[in-house]
């Protein structure tokens, strides 16, 4: 009887080996999977970032390289952000002095059609 249950114990744990065995299998062709697009998707950042830096490297792509190309694409996102506000300030300003000289321009007109 005692042979028997090691032997069902054994069977059991054989099972259980070959469960963990197929679980890490799929974990590793999981991980790689998710290496590989990984990979993708930093060349495909590159590509749209800047097409012609993709195409030096040689297919592989930098974390590094991608942050750094995502951070200035930033930046110049945020410097033209302030340029936009410094022109509509630049516009406004403009706009109120024609508005000023129009209304100088029609104090003139009627001052000179006094005069006559």
């Amino acid at each position: 009887q005692a042979e028997e249950e090691l032997k069902a114990a054994w069977s059991q744990q054989a099972g259980q080996l070959r469960e963990m065995g197929r679980r890490e299998r799929l974990l590793r062709s999981d991980l790689q999977r998710a290496g590989e697009q990984l990979e993708s998707f930093k060349t495909r950042v590159m590509q749209v970032c800047s097409p012609s830096a993709a195409g030096s490297t040689g297919g592989s792509v930098t974390e590094q390289q991608v942050i750094e190309k995502v951070r200035q694409i930033s930046d110049e996102n945020q410097q033209s952000h302030e340029r936009e506000k410094s022109l509509q300030k630049e516009l406004s300003s403009r706009l109120a002095q024609e508005k000023e000289v129009s209304a100088n321009i029609e104090v003139f007109k009627n001052s000179l059609l006094k005069l006559q």
